[in-house]
């Protein structure tokens, strides 16, 4: 199980790291506007990244 989990992390790591390297100002901006919504808009928002992580697990699977 380890030997998916930490792979799965560190590749995690990579892509957030990704948009802050590339491009900062526009990272900030997006951050300023995500802090700016409800707790329910970000509730689901979450929720529906989790299921397209979950489906796209499902289908590479």
């Amino acid at each position: 199980m380890w030997e998916s989990i930490i792979p799965a992390l560190a590749l995690m790591l990579v892509f957030e790291g990704m948009l802050p390297f590339i491009s900062p100002k526009s990272w900030r901006n997006a951050m300023s506007q995500a802090a700016q919504q409800s707790d329910n808009v970000l509730r689901i928002l979450g929720f529906l990244s989790m299921l397209a992580g979950v489906i796209v697990l499902y289908l590479v699977r």
